[in-house]
Formats: structure tokens, sequence, C-alpha cells
């Protein structure tokens, strides 16, 4: 293995490309950006290959040449795995074949995430391109939690049950909030709150997950950003027929005009509390929305889990809000959770306790980083091939 190899780690998105060079044995993010828009009338960036051009350029700008400063690898986030991909993955023009397959699973998440591939295994043919997926963490949640109850036949036939989202975070989060406590994996248990644009929630005993609240699609669980989380599956049939709504106008509602933002027309709960305190009554209704499905989750994996050591806030408004934290866990002090109001209401930086001392549940606030979490599992691949 080279000395400091390393790692770009690149996420492609419909309409976005995001990228950071890393060095894992450092923990160090040398440079990072974003391209937006891709695609879109007003931009300039017409494909994904005109935006890894760009990527590069950027980083050349930084005095970052590709081509001589030692890249190892390409790590590509990818968010569906389906059954057969569930560990960091070497890629080849054939496994690329089937992560193509894949699409019908995630057909919003993951043919840019193989386009971006593609575009990235043109333009550094000479480095080693791995896929990190976003399922893997969960790929073996009990049986109870991953089946759904409909016909077993069906479900086998069309790869139908619970894959789980955001694998990476709550996978390199939990890792963490055990070395924060000074305390093995082995006998922790564990509930990590992922709470962005995107949420979810995990319950994971002794360094494994035993449920997350996302499903088949990154569509279930959490009230979100602009996604619906948990519904009645007879709303869809409901739409279809009284309100003539085709099934890809439905799911185009329930991801992209749903949640926070089709409650309350807004979706940053920054600008969310300021409509609130200025008395807007829609947008008060989307938070405590967002808030009473986000605390039914927390009972559930209490419950799912029996003993809890630790609840872990990540993310955007994880990590950043403290009016959500208080809110996702005021009145809980029986069961055993006790927020101390001054280390919650701290803007430090960094992994951090905001509970007493004497809670009998731990609560932490820690800074996810799925990049570095990508980057270092490409270099265990690269390390044992």
């Amino acid at each position: 293995m080279a000395d400091n190899p390393l790692v770009l780690v690149i996420n492609s998105g419909s309409s976005s490309l995001k990228y950071q060079l890393i060095e894992p044995d450092s923990d160090t993010e040398r440079a990072g950006g974003a391209i937006q828009q891709i695609g879109e009338p007003s931009s300039r960036v017409a494909d994904h290959e005109e935006a890894l051009r760009l990527a590069f350029e950027q980083l050349a700008e930084t005095g970052i040449d590709l081509n001589s400063c030692g890249l190892w690898a390409v790590g590509h986030r990818v968010v569906h795995g389906g059954k057969d991909f569930y560990r960091p993955t070497l890629l080849d023009d054939a496994r690329i074949a089937e992560l193509e397959k894949l699409s019908a699973l995630a057909p919003l998440h993951n043919p840019p995430a193989v386009q971006g591939i593609k575009v990235a295994r043109k333009l550094l043919p000479d480095v080693a391109h791995i896929a990190v997926f976003d399922t893997a963490f969960f790929h073996n949640l009990p049986a109870a939690a991953a089946t759904y109850a409909i016909n077993r036949e069906l479900a086998e036939r069309w790869k139908i049950r619970r894959y789980g989202f955001h694998g990476t975070s709550h996978r390199y989060v939990s890792e963490q909030a055990a070395a924060f406590l000074g305390r093995p994996q082995e006998g922790l248990r564990q509930i990590v709150l992922h709470l962005g644009n995107g949420s979810s929630a995990s319950a994971i005993a002794d360094g494994r997950p035993v449920d997350t609240s996302m499903g088949l699609t990154p569509l279930e669980g959490l009230v979100m950003g602009t996604r619906s989380g948990d519904i009645d599956p007879g709303v869809i049939s409901y739409l279809w027929r009284a309100a003539n709504m085709s099934v890809d106008a439905i799911e185009s509602m329930l991801n992209h005009q749903s949640g926070v933002w089709g409650l309350a027309g807004e979706r940053d709960f920054r600008k969310l509390h300021a409509m609130i305190e200025s008395g807007d009554v829609a947008a008060k209704l989307a938070y405590d929305v967002f808030i009473h499905r986000l605390r039914k989750y927390i009972g559930a994996y209490l419950a799912v889990l029996e003993r809890t050591d630790v609840i872990t806030f990540t993310a955007g408004i994880g990590e950043n809000d403290p009016v959500t934290r208080h809110d996702a866990l005021a009145g809980l002090e029986r069961l055993g959770i006790v927020l101390d109001e001054r280390r919650n209401l701290d803007d430090a930086s960094g992994a951090r306790l905001i509970s007493t001392d004497d809670s009998p549940i731990a609560v932490l606030v820690i800074p996810t980083n799925e990049e570095l979490a990508i980057a270092r599992d490409c270099v265990e691949v690269l390390a044992g091939s």
C-alpha cells in the first residue's frame, strides 16, 4: 500500500455531483466540492462527464493533479445494493452491468450513481473504482424486521424486503459513539437518529442493526424534507382512482412534494423555526408532525432494544438543531433519558454529550462523515485484494 493513500469519494445524484479527496490514514480531507444543477436548462454543465471534468479543474486550481497526487482509489456512494451487493465492491464491467439491473429498486438514485461510475472510470482508468452501498449495513437485519407481511412468493420474486438506507452513516456514527463512551460495541445498545433532508433511525445492538426506519426505498419511515415517510398504502390507490393520478405522479409527489416542505412550503429547519415564531400555522403543524413521528420511532426502538445505553443525533438537523433534539426527547425522563439543557444549547462542534452525567441513557451529538467511511472501506478492499 502507498504511504498516505488518497481516495476520491464521489456521490453522483440526478442533478448534482459531490466529491471529496480524502487521506483516510489521517482522517484528512484534502479538498472537496459540489457541482449542482447538472443538465438543467440554466446550467452550463450538460452531463456528469462535464461535471466530473469541472471537479478535476476545481481540484487543479487548489494545486491537486489527480494523475500525479498518489490517488489510490475512487469510492462511489451507491444507494441501493439489493440482495447481492452488501460489501464494498471492486468494480468492473460485469459488476456495473449488475448494478444497472438494480435501477428498478431505486430509480431516483441508482441510475445517476451508475452514470457517475462510468464517467469516472473513463476519466480515471488507471485507478481502482469501488462501490460502497447505503444498504450494506442493514443487509443482515433480523428477518422479523426485514420482512413485509405480503405474499411471500411475490416478495421473493421481486426482491421486496426492507433494505434500509443511510447505512454508511449509521455504521460510522455507532462506531464513533462507542469510541466516545470508551466502550466496546459488544454489549452496547444504541439508537442512531440521522436527521437531515433525508432522515432515518436505527436500533443497533452489539454493533449490528436490529431495525431501521427506511424500507424497500428511502421513502419509508420518518417525515423528511420532501418525503412523506410512513403512509397508508391505501392513499396511493385512492389517489390513482379518485384523483386520476398516475403511479409516477404519485411517486414523485411522495418523494419531492411531501414531508415538511409539502406541509409548510419550506424544508430548511432554520427558516421553519422562524416561520413558527412569526405565527405560521402550517409551519407549526409541519414541525409537530415531524417531531411526533420521530418520537414514535424513538419509543419503538426503546422497546425493540429492551435496554438502551445511548441515543445519538447526527446529520444536518441532528447535529445543529437543539430545539429539535429537545422536543424529540422532552418528557422522557421516566424512560431514562435526561437531557442537560445547557449542554444541548452549546453550539460546540464535534462529538459531545448532551445528557446529564447521571442520565441512565447517554445522549450524544456526533457529526457523521460518510465520505471518510467510504474512503476507509476502499483502503480495506484494496489492502485485502
